[in-house]
């Protein structure tokens, strides 16, 4: 059953309504029930997998899933609490332990390196092995990526998707090797470290041999890619994109007419829809409506990849999570978590779960916070009293439902919290409140979720190491245990 967002005067009777219904064994008390009927019909899919698509949510801890979805259903007029975003209906799941080599709390390099490598590293690391040093190059500690190894041994196609620059960690762990994630362009790398074989992750990223470079590459990062003589960063001269689109079968594009266009002449895709990240979905309606939404996004690398008959693999990042949050964003944050659900959902409708393992996990969590609030209230909002006023803490002010550990939004110079008397909480460019602060909102260490469906998609269960998600989707698309 799915309870309504009820008004405040309404709520005690739509309570009393509720306890009668459970009291009499009605619908709710089957839905437990069918749950568990489905379990028990399901059969683990053993057969090897054509694709397999990866979602991450940078930064999507348990309680950020959980402020999503209940965000997500009072969007849609319906209880938040036991609404269903498209990744709680996956059949398998677990948490996933995030460390790094050298810390408790990982950063996203890490993060998704464990992921796409099976290598846990150092925090600020991409494709490199535990042993590297932050900055120093030693391309001895490259190790290859899920990506590489299908594109290499099995000829599969590869994709990678986000709304962060191509170059940013998390879509750069698909397909770079860097012991330093600030190398994103030549003016970032340092001279030593050219000098020791390494390449900025732009260059990796369009130069890469026939056999490694990605079909399909969506996302921001312009500058990376182009030399200051036409409005970008590098230094070396070369226009990346340029390079890019010189194939005959390739296409570089910068907005969605573009891509459409790109992707139905069956062309390689080259994406860049912004100098650097590209906007919050909050924000890319006004600011640039001709950038695709990560949905659109993820339909479009779909459709290209799909046409390829051995398969592939394909990376979506839902960056902006995270990088709200550390902007104290809560509302822009939980939007992204949203325009994730709907990527997610777009890959289910387009893929056959016979041949196509979706994994959808973090790479990392926030110190976000829910604090209470009742089943009618806006997740957004402050935790409200039975007359509608807010309820008020120990400190004599109110609290809001969602609150950061650390941000922007703790106390400074000694002062206590704001009253919010008069501030709109649930604006999406009000910075949140938080207990520490700290002008970037800290990842936190705890374990993340994972949810999956397809082939293979059965051994995503119980309590998981984060390195454990490459084994999985390397046995599902039945890479050797080691690269040859």
């Amino acid at each position: 059953m799915i309870l309504p967002i009820l008004p405040r005067a309404g709520l005690a009777a739509g309570v009393l309504a509720l306890s009668i219904s459970v009291a009499a064994g009605a619908v709710q008390a089957k839905e437990p029930q069918a749950a568990l009927a489905a379990a028990l019909a399901r059969q683990p899919a053993t057969a090897p997998a054509k694709n397999v698509i990866l979602f991450i949510g940078d930064g999507m801890g348990v309680s950020t899933v959980t402020a999503t979805r209940i965000l997500a259903g009072q969007r849609a007029g319906v209880d938040g609490a036991s609404y269903d975003l498209a990744f709680d209906t996956m059949p398998y799941g677990g948490l996933v332990r995030t460390y790094s080599a050298d810390g408790l709390v990982t950063d996203s390099a890490n993060g998704a390196s464990a992921i796409t490598t099976g290598y846990r590293t150092i925090n600020g690391g991409l494709g490199v092995d535990g042993g590297a040093r932050r900055g120093v190059c030693d391309p001895a500690r490259n190790v290859p990526t899920l990506a590489q190894r299908a594109k290499r041994e099995l000829g599969k196609a590869v994709g990678v998707v986000s709304t962060a620059s191509l170059t940013d960690a998390t879509p750069a762990a698909f397909y770079a090797h860097s012991p330093d994630r600030g190398w994103e362009s030549d003016v970032s790398l340092p001279a030593a470290a050219r000098e020791a074989g390494c390449v900025d992750i732009a260059s990796q990223l369009v130069l890469a041999p026939d056999d490694l470079r990605p079909d399909i590459a969506l996302g921001g990062g312009l500058s990376f890619f182009r030399p200051e003589a036409v409005g970008g960063q590098r230094k070396d001269g070369q226009d990346l994109p340029e390079i890019w689109g010189a194939r005959a079968d390739a296409a570089f594009v910068t907005d969605r007419d573009g891509l459409n266009a790109a992707v139905a002449a069956g062309r390689d895709v080259l994406g860049l829809f912004a100098a650097v990240h590209m906007p919050r979905e909050v924000d890319r309606p006004t600011a640039a409506p001709q950038a695709p939404t990560l949905e659109e996004m993820t339909r479009a690398a779909i459709s290209r990849l799909a046409a390829e008959p051995q398969g592939y693999v394909l990376l979506v990042e839902a960056a902006h999570i995270d990088k709200a949050h550390h902007a104290g964003l809560v509302a822009a944050s939980l939007t992204e978590g949203i325009e994730l659900s709907k990527a997610v959902a777009a890959a289910i409708a387009l893929t056959d779960p016979a041949e196509t393992l979706i994994l959808v996990t973090a790479d990392h969590s926030h110190g976000l916070v829910i604090n209470g609030g009742d089943r009618g209230d806006d997740v957004l909002g402050l935790i409200e009293g039975p007359t509608g006023a807010p309820r008020l803490a120990a400190d004599g002010k109110p609290l809001p439902i969602l609150t950061y550990a650390t941000g922007p939004g703790g106390p400074r110079n000694g002062e206590g919290r704001p009253t919010l008397e008069g501030i709109d909480v649930t604006a999406a460019d009000q910075v949140r409140q938080a207990g520490v602060y700290s002008p970037s909102a800290a990842h936190a260490g705890e374990d993340v979720p994972a949810y999956a469906q397809g082939p293979a998609a059965y051994l995503v269960t119980g309590s998981m190491d984060q390195p454990y998600l490459f084994q999985v989707m390397r046995h599902a698309l039945r890479l050797p245990v080691e690269a040859p």
